[in-house]
């Protein structure tokens, strides 16, 4: 039996040289790519078994992920990356990234991942790569069979241990795998015949099919009232209709909830001492006289908790909005929230002598929002132009209504963000590399953005080029009229 192909994409490194040997001596036979150019060429000759992926190959490994699964739904795909990142873990997560490495990392737990999702691949995705292909042309024609044949390619669709659901063009069930019928609670006759979102009445499964027609669907939940999630994905099946693959993620949500609420319960634990900590701070110079070295200690202990309390305010604001706890919604103006944040605003940047030009178009519709949270979206992204500005340099305001939409743009002339990394900004704790370490933050602001807009409706998104500064776009709908 000829041992599996396993696509090495990796930048040249002592990595890849350690990952290389450790799969040949486990028996398996390597390729290696340095570029896309050069995986492509593999493909092109031969169909790897899995591959082994780096976060920075073709400058962002999920995208190229990405891109492969959408060509070879089933590949599995191994990421590595030098560090571990929960947002990366994350988006690898929704990309369908079958395994996660990072250091410190043993031979043993390559071995073991390489492994593990090879087998997942046998089970879940040979089938339709290898089985209905050799054996159907077309499920129209699969009673032209033999007996024989039928039966073995049915014992390989139930044992899948995925819930798989096979639909034809008019969207009636073909074929429903007995994990999907424990999935969704109904038998094989109550579903093969039937129209799926008759048999199957689930409102997760319907926007799925609603979304179906998109370019690129790669993620999709279906949510259950007992707790369970899974990751949905659908293949088309040329001359056939789809395949429904669903995938029992529950344990997953189950880590990130539990991250989170460690994350909310810490940032509420510490809010506490801090404040102890900042108010005996204002007492100690009311008890005493205190020397000027005394002072200068006392005002960096002072800048140290106020920095902290910072930190941890914006963790709980991030923590309530991504919980869906932001309801509050009445008519705002956002012209006037404009001027009123560059008011507050106006001190820093007159102390920086930076250039200031702002355009209000009139009359600009309203929306219907919270006043406090989009004031804080326009006072983060003002803030930041402002922080990233050098002294002297420029920054140009518009806001205007397009369609039924009020745009919102803010440009400066700061060092720009490096084209690699901008897909990313917009993550927890993500600061670009070219940040000085004298910029203050914590890399949560821009992520505090984007949930407030994506709370209103609205998309965020950034241009920007290194050494010609940065501009960011917030489109928000604007409010409907009777």
């Amino acid at each position: 039996m000829t041992s599996p192909l396993i696509l090495i994409a990796f930048p040249q490194s002592s990595e890849r040289v350690i990952f290389e040997r450790a799969l040949r001596s486990a028996g398996y036979q390597v390729a290696l790519a340095e570029t896309g150019s050069e995986a492509e060429k593999i493909f092109q000759e031969s169909i790897p078994s899995l591959v082994l992926l780096h976060a920075s190959f073709e400058k962002n490994g999920l995208d190229f992920a990405a891109a492969l699964l959408e060509r070879f739904p089933t590949m599995p795909v191994v990421l590595y990356e030098e560090a571990e990142k929960l947002a990366s873990y994350r988006r690898a997560l929704q990309t369908g990234i079958s395994g996660y490495l990072f250091p410190p990392l043993r031979i043993e737990d390559l071995q073991q991942t390489i492994e593990r999702s090879l087998q997942r691949a046998r089970r879940l995705g040979d089938w339709l790569r290898h089985e209905v292909k050799r054996t159907t042309a077309s499920l129209e024609k699969r009673i032209e069979l033999s007996e024989a044949e039928r039966r073995r390619y049915e014992i390989v669709f139930a044992s899948i241990e995925d819930g798989v659901i096979l639909i034809d063009t008019s969207g009636k069930i073909l074929m429903i795998n007995p994990a999907a019928q424990r999935i969704f609670g109904i038998t094989q006759a109550q579903a093969e015949g039937k129209l799926l979102l008759e048999a199957i009445q689930h409102p997760d499964l319907r926007d799925l099919m609603a979304r179906s027609g998109e370019k690129h669907l790669s993620y999709h939940e279906i949510n259950f009232a007992d707790g369970r999630v899974y990751h949905a994905q659908i293949t088309p099946l040329p001359n056939i209709g789809q395949a429904i693959t669903f995938q029992d993620i529950t344990y997953l949500k189950e880590i990130d909830r539990m991250k989170n609420d460690f994350v909310n319960t810490i940032s509420h634990d510490l809010r506490s001492p801090l404040t102890a900590v900042l108010g005996y701070t204002e007492l100690i110079e009311r008890v005493g006289p205190l020397n000027d070295q005394q002072r200068i200690f006392l005002g960096r202990i002072r800048t140290s908790v106020e920095n902290i309390t910072a930190l941890v305010n914006d963790l709980l604001d991030l923590n309530r909005l991504e919980a869906g706890f932001d309801t509050r919604r009445e008519r705002v103006h956002l012209d006037a929230l404009l001027s009123y944040s560059l008011d507050l605003l106006r001190p820093l940047i007159d102390q920086k002598g930076l250039q200031l030009e702002v355009k209000i178009a009139s009359p600009l519709p309203a929306l219907r929002g919270n006043p406090l949270r989009l004031r804080q979206m326009l006072e983060n992204l003002i803030g930041n132009a402002i922080k990233y500005t050098p002294s002297g340099g420029r920054i140009e305001i518009s806001l205007y209504p397009q369609d039924s939409q009020i745009v919102f743009k803010i440009s400066d002339t700061g060092p720009g963000i490096p084209p690699e990394e901008q897909s990313r900004i917009f993550e927890k704790f993500y600061r670009a590399s070219n940040v000085t370490a004298e910029s203050s933050g914590f890399g949560l602001g821009l992520a505090i953005v984007k949930s407030i807009v994506e709370n209103h409706q609205g998309r965020v998104w950034v241009e920007s080029a290194l050494g010609k500064g940065t501009t960011f776009y917030v489109v928000l709908p604007a409010e409907r009229q009777p």
